[in-house]
């Protein structure tokens, strides 16, 4: 029997709706503990402390303090070197490895392995409820502070929005900030698997995503930065010091961005469905 004949015998004989019904309810009751429990608050607060600060800024602010393109400009800085570099790397730092890490030191995390459950269920139903609670808290909080920020300007701002390229900037921006959760809590969700401490790791994560300009072309395509920069409306040069060490890379289409950052997502979650497989519970050592 080739090959092709295994795979089509695994395919028919597999039981995808006890997987497909498996998956729902995991996925249901994290979602369900993600955004109910008290750690999730602190997640909240990264995300909305932009919107907040915009909220006082456009009580205070009057509509001819700048103009339309230099907020634009200065939204965009906010998104990239705030939302991108800091708040949604953090959020799903803190969500995505405590998926693993919080049933561990809670010494829940044998019942899921008792149970008849594939293991790799376990992580792609983990996974995708991380994903859905960063993506709806992080996608509300760019709409509230994309929304805000324009608010001040009146009539010009509305039109802006409705009638120019604002439109598009927030859709292009919640595409990338979902895209962002993707990269992330892949990663993430990988270190909770093989790491007992993942400060460090993520340090190591930070500095490779912020200093990737200054690696070779090749290095770069392995940084989920590398991506999510091109796909953004609006581009923020590298100032100081680092543009002087930066390495122009050429764009690439954005079709090509998209697909490059869910493969390596893709490839990196394949990695955890193989790793949870030697995975051995010792409560002990935690």
């Amino acid at each position: 029997m080739n090959w092709l004949e295994s795979s089509r015998k695994f395919f028919r004989d597999s039981p995808w709706q006890l997987w497909t019904a498996q998956l729902t309810a995991l996925v249901r009751s994290e979602v369900k503990r993600n955004f109910l429990k008290r750690r999730s608050i602190w997640i909240y607060l990264v995300a909305f402390a932009p919107a907040v600060i915009i909220l006082f800024y456009v009580l205070q602010a009057s509509a001819d303090v700048r103009s339309m393109e230099e907020d634009t400009n200065i939204f965009a800085g906010i998104f990239q070197l705030y939302y991108l570099h800091l708040g949604i790397f953090f959020g799903c730092l803190g969500a995505f490895t405590w998926l693993f890490r919080g049933e561990i030191v809670e010494k829940t995390l044998h019942y899921y392995f008792l149970s008849p459950l594939r293991r790799e269920l376990l992580v792609i139903g983990k996974f995708l409820a991380g994903m859905i609670t960063t993506a709806i808290i992080f996608s509300a909080a760019v709409f509230s502070s994309f929304v805000l920020f324009y608010a001040h300007h009146g009539a010009a701002g509305r039109a802006f929005i409705f009638d120019g390229r604002g439109l598009g900037h927030l859709t292009a921006y919640l595409g990338v900030t979902l895209l962002a959760c993707l990269g992330y809590g892949s990663v993430f969700v990988a270190f909770s698997l093989i790491i007992r401490n993942p400060i460090i790791p993520a340090i190591i994560v930070l500095a490779w995503e912020t200093f990737h300009v200054v690696l070779p072309p090749l290095l770069q395509k392995f940084s989920i930065m590398f991506y999510l920069k091109q796909l953004c409306p609006v581009s923020i040069p590298a100032d100081g010091i680092l543009a002087l060490f930066t390495v122009v890379v050429e764009p690439v289409p954005t079709w090509l961005s998209v697909s490059g950052l869910v493969c390596l997502c893709t490839a990196i979650l394949v990695f955890a469905c193989f790793r949870i497989r030697l995975m051995e519970i010792s409560y002990l050592a935690d």
